[in-house]
């Protein structure tokens, strides 16, 4: 599949109403975990990448590996493990049978990558995505090779068991646009889910739960278009900037947000008002994004993790401190 071209692309509406269908075709093997789904939109329509959280069993592998079988995009999976080596995602040199080296593409090079339990892999390999994540490169031998676009990475991790993990740096955690923290379903969802299970269903077949592709590369892509016009009034980029400075004056914080955090934000709020239908961007919608946005940007004082301060509720202070504009 080569990537579209501006020609090809079809119009906002249609691109929306694809990317609208994308929910309901997930929703048939993932029950509840919207935001979750919300989130990767908005991150394929910013070009930018998703860190899922969550305990085992909450459907991480299973949102990402679904949401790839609605789009029409290539897609790859990489189980990150301790001896997993940077030429392992990124690709290396290969000797062939004639003795000259070839370089052999690795499985970054695809629309999605789902990098399944990222933290279960040390540092070095880790850092192999930030090339990739940041700039859609990958650089090697002396030769720098474009991805395909769109470009996504999904990765998951697990935050209960620490043993034989790798806490990702701050570097790579602000390569994600986003972090979505996927919780436990309430009761009746885990109902739901038990009644699928009992009626047959199986996680590891999407195909046979009547999952169907209903996007593409280019409904994305024309979609990226229509964000880029979606407008921003003063009013609102003065709020965005008025709650990055006041995460930066918090006591509990010892890195607050930055400007790239503050203009992640701006992004995802201007994808948000997109898919919702409106061409200008509301302070409702910063306060929408902003926890998925900039909590993994923040950095707590020692004296308050131990006094059992989280960033979220830092956020939430900060969010609440600030006038909202109207």
């Amino acid at each position: 599949m080569t990537d579209p071209t501006p020609t090809d692309l079809p119009t906002a509406e249609q691109a929306r109403a694809r990317l609208g269908a994308v929910r309901e075709e997930v929703a048939k093997t993932v029950v509840g975990q919207d935001a979750a789904v919300s989130g990767l939109l908005v991150a394929l329509l910013c070009g930018g990448h998703v860190l899922l959280e969550g305990v085992p069993g909450t459907a991480k592998t299973l949102l990402v590996r679904t949401l790839a079988a609605t789009l029409d995009v290539r897609t790859r999976r990489v189980q990150f493990t301790p001896d997993l080596m940077p030429g392992d995602i990124t690709g290396s040199l290969v000797v062939e049978r004639g003795g000259d080296l070839t370089f052999r593409e690795g499985p970054v090079f695809t629309n999605l990558l789902l990098a399944d339990e990222i933290n279960r892999t040390p540092p070095k390999t880790q850092s192999a995505l930030l090339e990739a994540m940041e700039e859609g490169q990958v650089s090697a031998d002396g030769e720098t090779r474009s991805l395909p676009r769109p470009f996504l990475v999904a990765a998951t991790q697990n935050p209960v068991e620490q043993e034989g993990t790798y806490p990702l740096p701050e570097a790579q955690l602000d390569r994600f646009l986003l972090k979505v923290v996927l919780p436990v379903p309430p009761r009746e969802d885990e109902v739901e889910v038990l009644r699928r299970h009992a009626a047959g269903f199986d996680p590891h077949d999407v195909g046979a739960a009547g999952v169907r592709t209903v996007a593409g590369a280019a409904d994305v892509l024309a979609g990226r278009r229509a964000v880029a016009g979606v407008e921003v009034s003063p009013e609102v980029l003065g709020y965005l900037v008025d709650v990055a400075r006041a995460t930066r004056t918090s006591p509990s914080l010892s890195l607050g947000v930055s400007p790239r955090g503050t203009t992640a934000l701006l992004h995802a709020a201007r994808a948000w008002a997109w898919l919702t239908g409106r061409e200008f961007v509301t302070p409702d919608d910063v306060q929408a994004l902003a926890h998925a946005t900039l909590v993994h940007r923040l950095a707590l004082r020692p004296e308050a993790e131990i006094e059992g301060v989280d960033a979220a509720g830092v956020l939430s202070a900060a969010l609440a401190s600030v006038p909202v504009p109207r």
